[in-house]
């Protein structure tokens, strides 16, 4: 039997927040804004998530939780979900991936891929 594959979008955005960082004490914090779209045909429910943030010393924090800024939402075939969560690293640019643990309507688990995107401080990256 073949794996079903759901269509599942993901949209990211980083804003870099010199307000809530300390260059001199290594932390860099980066507000990021998720949006997830339901391309599919049948309801989803975001159950879970798991993020791996790596700086650039290559020093790598794992996060795994339930649901999303403290909601599992429930996405019909064409709505999203945007949130806003943040993160903070030791160095001026890092990355973060990771995937989102779904369920259909239909009881079926599958998993939804982060791309990797860029943490960075203005002018660091061109």
């Amino acid at each position: 039997m073949a794996l079903k594959v759901y269509e599942v979008e993901i949209e990211t955005s980083v804003q870099f927040i010199p307000e809530e960082s300390d260059e001199n004490g290594s932390r860099y914090v980066f507000a990021y804004t998720i949006t997830i779209t339901n391309r599919a045909d049948i309801g989803i429910q975001l159950i879970s998530r798991h993020w791996i943030i790596t700086d650039a010393n290559q020093q790598v924090q794992e996060v795994r939780g339930v649901g999303v800024v403290g909601e599992q939402p429930q996405l019909k075939p064409g709505q999203s979900f945007r949130y806003t969560s943040g993160t903070a690293i030791a160095t001026p640019v890092g990355t973060m991936k990771g995937e989102y643990r779904m369920v259909t309507d239909a009881g079926e688990h599958f998993e939804v891929a982060i791309p990797e995107f860029f943490l960075s401080t203005p002018r660091v990256l061109h």
